[in-house]
């Protein structure tokens, strides 16, 4: 088994044509690793509706020139059996992205040139720049297909790959099957042409098209008062969202200045994701130093690619006079988007994932909008016909499908803010609005246990352990439904995951797609007479919550 393992990495080494990793794996090598190796060669990164993602590295299972190489021929053969390779003017044209992180430029390069040796024309973004930039620059230049190098907000030493065809939306099944399958036919790096030019670095008026679009995204003489503190998370966010802020109008964001700018090391966060823990601490620190005409009335923070936006507001401090503030959560930011879209005389579908918020199609209901419900991802959202507005709970928004078919930090940013200020001019907060739809529509509160874990087997067990010995009730609710996914449903294709609905409440169990997490998505919702009655169907709501924790918790051994 060694002498095997080490033949496999031998002839690895000789293909790599990244003399980082060849030394790595040459030290391992040297070393006799054994358990190294095998955790690098036991199998190959699996290329799904995600694309690829994982540790950078040497070897199969790791990020790394060799595996991206293989994935674009991959992909590039899969473009060609489609006919999808000949576009307007000849050669069908690939759009490359890449974000700031290590490795990040070399992976576009190398799709670049792989695409330009299999016939096709290839164009790379300027300069790393937001994945919606992308996302926009393949429907706006004919694109057949786009290739964003991102890990979005996973931890600094991954990296990942994400493909969109000419749509503009991320692939779904079965063409992720269908690329895996050319990228396994891939014999050797070597049968892989790989010009050193021929493609196109292009300029920024690809930028300043998604600039003037964002045009499209707020009402013509909207209040643009709203005065704002921002995060870019060490990402690539801040300069297209400060040029995106100028250009409607707004005062000039106030930078969390250790976190503005691009670095790949994130030192100032474990994770660079506004929705764990201590990401944002930075922010309320930024924010608590302003005051006067300079506070702030509402914290935008984007996740490293840009393609997430987080909104915090000011509240009340607990046990005192004073104010703090609290991040919103996903769901509360859907509602508003979506209340204000409503209120502006929006039509068309207004989609969200399955474990986001049941609230949304009470508003779109009560507006007589079609809603539709689809599998977590934008890949699945962006694809719901006539959509107008899209969201999932974990910070995604898409506020103009017909720029972006995917979820947009930077113009979900921008119409957060414009609401801001329309409520500002009347005196109001967006908490104000949070509080007159839950009187409206009931109080609809969402909580989510998320478990990360080293080892992805104990996942797989929980979920075993969940469809062998079903729970029948949760915090004294009984389970009124289960939903086996697996199984798919006349509205939705077949996932991993669970759904349990109960009296006033509904759970959603799932193992994460980009992250080794299971996440367990819950939602109660209480009546509300009207806004007296607010304080206490909270607590209540909260005390539930934590209740479905513990017992669902158990439930699952985790």
């Amino acid at each position: 088994m060694h002498d095997e393992l080490i033949a496999q990495a031998q002839a690895w080494l000789t293909e790599d044509p990244d003399p980082d990793t060849r030394t790595e794996l040459a030290r391992i090598i040297d070393a006799g690793d054994h358990t190294e190796l095998a955790a690098r060669f036991s199998g190959t990164l699996q290329f799904g509706t995600a694309g690829l993602r994982g540790e950078l590295g040497a070897g199969p299972m790791r990020m790394n020139r060799s595996v991206v190489i293989r994935a674009a021929a991959g992909l590039a053969a899969y473009l060609k059996k489609q006919g999808s390779s000949q576009g307007e003017g000849g050669a069908g044209l690939v759009v490359i992205g890449y974000d700031a992180r290590h490795k990040s430029h070399d992976f576009a390069q190398d799709t670049a040139a792989v695409m330009t040796g299999a016939g096709l024309r290839a164009a790379v973004l300027p300069r790393p720049l937001p994945t919606p930039v992308l996302a926009f620059a393949i429907r706006h230049l004919g694109a057949v297909a786009g290739v964003e190098v991102t890990a979005s907000h996973n931890p600094p030493r991954d990296n990942g790959y994400k493909v969109y065809l000419g749509d503009g939306s991320q692939i779904v099944p079965p063409a992720d099957i269908d690329i895996a399958a050319e990228i396994a036919a891939v014999p050797s790096l070597t049968t892989v042409p790989r010009p050193t030019e021929g493609w196109e670095t292009l300029d920024d008026s690809v930028l300043d098209a998604y600039l003037a679009r964002t045009d499209a995204v707020l009402s013509e003489g909207s209040p643009r008062t709203a005065r704002t503190v921002y995060t870019a998370m060490h990402g690539v966010g801040k300069d297209v969202l400060l040029a995106a802020f100028a250009r409607a109008g707004f005062p000039a964001p106030v930078l969390v200045a250790e976190q503005a700018d691009p670095d790949p090391e994130f030192p100032t966060v474990a994770f660079p994701n506004p929705e764990e823990p201590g990401a944002m601490d930075l922010s309320f620190a930024t924010a608590r130093a302003l005051s006067g005409e300079a506070a702030p009335d509402l914290i935008i923070a984007n996740d490293p690619d840009a393609d997430r936006c987080a909104v915090a507001v000011q509240v009340e401090a607990d046990g005192t006079d004073g104010t703090d503030w609290r991040m919103l959560r996903g769901d509360e930011v859907g509602a508003l988007l979506a209340a204000h879209l409503v209120r502006r005389g929006a039509t068309g579908t207004f989609a969200e994932s399955i474990v986001s918020s049941s609230l949304l199609g009470r508003i779109a209901e009560k507006a007589g909008l079609p809603h539709v419900e689809t599998l977590t991802g934008f890949k699945w959202i962006a694809r719901a016909e006539g959509l107008r507005f899209g969201y999932e709970e974990a910070l995604g928004y898409c506020v103009d499908p017909e720029g972006v078919r995917d979820k947009d930090g930077i113009t979900a940013a921008l119409l957060i803010t414009e609401l801001a200020s329309q409520l500002k001019e009347e005196g109001r907060t967006l908490l104000d609005l949070l509080d007159d739809l839950a009187v409206e529509h009931g109080l609809h509160a969402t909580d989510q246990l998320s478990v990360r874990v080293e080892d992805l087997s104990l996942i797989a067990a929980a979920m075993r352990r969940l469809r062998e010995q079903p729970p029948t009730e949760l915090a004294g609710l009984p389970i009124t439904r289960t939903d086996d996914l697996t199984k798919g449903t006349a509205e939705l294709p077949p996932t991993d995951g669970l759904r349990y609905t109960l009296d006033g409440a509904r759970v959603i169990v799932r193992p994460s797609g980009t992250e080794p997490k299971l996440k367990c998505y819950l939602e109660v919702v209480i009546p509300v007479g009207s806004h007296e009655d607010l304080p206490a169907a909270r607590a209540k709501a909260t005390a539930l919550l934590e209740s479905i924790k513990r017992d669902l918790s158990t439930a699952a051994g985790i």
